[in-house]
């Protein structure tokens, strides 16, 4: 194991050089995308009605072809699940990433084809390895297993020849042999609808295998270790997994989660890296080892295109290039990729931190803030403030979301959080009064709405119970997977919804 070992960490190495090239040339690397996306698509259907034939340059593409989001490519979509093809792409697709998001509660379908698998999601997972193999040469990654905690798959009934799951599952799926050898659970694990029976099986089956991985999002990675640690009697992770050196997560801010991992993996060496893998494309990874900034990664076909957040409700509004962006400032991310999204709002933000070369952070959702009162507060705003209040009262937070409270009479408006502790505060009050000072100072709209209560009170905080959001989840049917509690929302459907359950006990 130990030779298999050295030799994958030097062929993971190998990779590292282009991903220096693309550093070192983002432009024309990007160009070249968008000419390799645009030529492949002339004769599809949505190449000839906006003659891609004759689009030469980004400026004709973005004049030429409206921005898009889900429901504009439903129709498409939906022709290409009853087995339609050359409609987007030009390959055959057959699977599709099931994504609900935490906007909605309707699924969309994320067409996968081949090249957007191997080029893009596949060299994603490849270069995550080879980051990690540059920057720890000494690794024994290869010696064990890769736990993946993932999503759940189905068959589309629509046609018999198409697919649809979680991204994960999707993707777990189509592992060559190889990368199957190396991971676990077994795919009838990895693959069940039950979350619950789930957890279960897949802390039974890892237990007794030599672990030295961990793939997961945060909140079920630690339902999960929790579950193992409980059949186990033990009292951290190392104890189980001795040899466990990597943790790779995403898809939620994982600064309030570190404090709980640090419980659960006691070991100085263990090496975390975040990875921004959506259901429409592979995005950014974490390069560098004491920064949690993301590489942006340019060579997966995809064409990157910035929106400032500001004219995200502009009808025809301008996009920037790669070589147009500035740092620190919120842009919407539009996509087009060799899956066949073409001018696709996401629906995430980002922030550029670096721009030789380009690393960003992701800051939020475009749906996902407060702004009820001219206070514009994202995701970004909301972690540092409730992880300034959690490092201030000993806190642990476990999860949350609010909501404006509106004007009513004479009374000034409002926030409204729900928050559920793993290890509560020493001081609630000061929480609450440590969350809106950071608030204020991270954020001069939210403290000029503060002033001496003019617009805006002090915030309301409710103490949840232990399980609430779970419950919650599990009452409409999200558990796992890709399921997120969504942070922040500018009215008031999902407090509401989880109001009536704080009075539930754990």
């Amino acid at each position: 194991m130990a030779i298999v070992n050295s030799i994958f960490t030097w062929y993971m190495k190998k990779r590292v050089h282009q991903i220096e090239l693309f550093m070192k040339y983002p432009h024309d690397v990007q160009e070249e995308w968008f000419h390799k996306l645009i030529s492949s698509a002339e004769d599809t259907e949505w190449g000839e009605k906006y003659d891609y034939r004759s689009i030469e340059t980004p400026k004709q593409f973005k004049e030429r072809v409206p921005i898009q989001n889900y429901d504009t490519l439903k129709p498409y979509i939906e022709r290409m699940l009853k087995g339609e093809q050359n409609i987007l792409w030009p390959s055959e697709i057959k699977w599709f990433a099931k994504s609900s998001g935490t906007t909605s509660d309707r699924s969309k379908f994320i067409p996968v084809s081949e090249e957007s698998l191997q080029d893009c999601h596949f060299k994603g997972g490849k270069d995550l390895l080879s980051i990690f193999c540059n920057n720890r040469p000494e690794n024994q990654i290869m010696t064990g297993k890769g736990l993946v905690l993932g999503g759940s798959h189905q068959i589309n009934q629509l046609n018999e020849d198409s697919f649809y799951g979680d991204l994960s599952a999707v993707l777990i799926k189509n592992l060559p042999m190889w990368a199957e050898y190396y991971r676990t659970p077994n795919i009838s694990i990895a693959l069940m609808d039950n979350y619950e029976e789930k957890i279960e099986r897949m802390a039974e089956a890892t237990i007794k295998e030599n672990v030295t991985s961990i793939a997961g999002v945060p909140t079920w990675t630690i339902v999960l270790a929790k579950k193992v640690l409980e059949m186990t009697g033990k009292d951290n992770l190392i104890e189980v997994w001795p040899n466990l050196e990597l943790y790779t997560h995403g898809a939620v801010n994982f600064k309030p989660y570190r404090e709980q991992f640090k419980e659960l993996i006691p070991c100085d060496q263990m090496y975390y890296l975040e990875t921004y893998n959506a259901s429409e494309g592979f995005f950014g990874i974490q390069d560098e080892v004491n920064s949690d900034e993301m590489l942006l990664m340019l060579d997966y076909g995809i064409y990157y295109e910035f929106l400032p957040l500001e004219h995200v409700e502009e009808e025809h509004p301008n996009t920037l290039g790669l070589d147009q962006v500035e740092l620190n400032k919120n842009y919407a991310i539009i996509i087009s990729t060799n899956g066949g999204l073409w001018r696709y709002m996401i629906g995430d933000t980002i922030q550029f931190t670096s721009l030789s070369p380009y690393r960003i952070k992701i800051t939020g959702r475009t749906k996902h803030f407060i702004n009820a009162f001219g206070e514009e507060v994202i995701i970004d705003n909301a972690e540092q403030a409730i992880c300034k209040a959690c490092n201030e009262t000993g806190a642990v937070f476990k999860d949350y979301t609010a909501c404006p409270i509106y004007f009513k009479g004479e009374e000034v408006g409002g926030h409204e959080w729900i928050i559920e502790f793993d290890q509560q505060p020493n001081d609630f009050e000061r929480f609450v009064d440590v969350l809106d000072e950071t608030l204020r100072a991270v954020n001069s709209d939210y403290d000029a709405k503060r002033f001496k209560d003019m617009a805006l009170r002090r915030p309301k905080v409710h103490n949840a119970p232990n399980n609430t959001f779970y419950n919650w989840l599990k009452a409409k049917g999200k558990l796992g997977g890709q399921h997120k509690v969504p942070r922040l929302a500018n009215d008031r459907k999902y407090v509401e919804e989880i109001l009536p359950l704080l009075s539930v006990t754990a």
